[in-house]
């Protein structure tokens, strides 16, 4: 998996990089899928935002989140995320399973 940390208007300092890594980790654990992930951390005045995109198979996820304090941005958009991910998960192995229930049944 590629991972692409940037800041706008703030550096991404190794605990920070740091962080975003042990958190993005608990979501691939959920799905192994994942493509490449880009994380973009920004500063405006005093609202710090967090965004994510992460390419899966066959679809993009992204997600958002903007707090006062940079931390709790990355809790809080990591928690989304993983939301979102195993929300995809269940609907691709939902649709895995009534292809393969199709596929019993005409092979019958």
């Amino acid at each position: 998996m590629n991972l692409n940390i940037s800041g706008h208007h703030l550096e991404v300092t190794p605990a920070i990089r740091e962080y975003v890594t042990s958190k993005i980790e608990r979501v691939v654990r959920h799905f192994d899928n994942v493509i490449d992930a880009t994380v973009i951390l920004s500063v405006d005045k005093l609202q710090h935002k967090a965004e994510v995109t992460v390419h899966v198979s066959g679809k993009d996820i992204h997600v958002e989140a903007i707090e006062e304090d940079l931390y709790a941005a990355i809790d809080v958009l990591m928690d989304k995320l993983d939301r979102q991910v195993v929300k995809h998960k269940e609907k691709q192995s939902s649709h895995r399973g009534e292809a393969l229930k199709h596929q019993a049944v005409v092979e019958e």
